[in-house]
């Protein structure tokens, strides 16, 4: 950075270089993390490519286009389902949870895609999604 500062010093650079330093900043403290962390990898090229074959899977099963509902609803346990090998990995994997965990996990579940359930919903019927609402405002009250 300081050598982009000292190489664009013309006039017409400055508000390229003051564009580029403000919006380096937010990035700079994790941009070059792999380098205290040799195990993390130094692009997100794997991460971009195991989006892609994911989309591509979704939508070859679906046939739908559009994956947002499907990564709002299951978000970040997409990645335990794209991670097995076969369905007997899979059942060994499901075997090993225990109960309680599984209900913790169920629990933050719930919570998370709560907001986005409500959403749906008032987008489904706002009317009766606003009654539903109103009625349960005039129990409490």
């Amino acid at each position: 950075m300081i050598q982009i500062e000292k190489e664009l010093n013309r006039e017409d650079d400055l508000a390229f270089v003051d564009n580029l330093m403000r919006y380096s900043k937010g990035f700079w403290k994790g941009l070059f993390t792999f380098y205290d962390f040799p195990l993390l990898p130094r692009t997100n090229n794997d991460l971009e490519l195991f989006f892609r074959r994911t989309k591509v899977r979704h939508r070859r099963i679906t046939g739908s286009r559009t994956w947002n509902r499907y990564i709002v609803r299951h978000g970040e346990n997409i990645v335990f389902v794209e991670n097995v090998k076969n369905e007997q990995d899979g059942l060994q994997k499901i075997k090993s949870a225990t109960y309680s965990a599984y209900k913790k996990e169920s629990k933050k579940w719930d919570s998370r895609i709560y907001e986005h359930t409500k959403q749906r919903r008032f987008k489904q019927d706002p009317d009766a999604y606003l009654n539903i609402i109103e009625s349960k405002w005039k129990r409490h009250n």
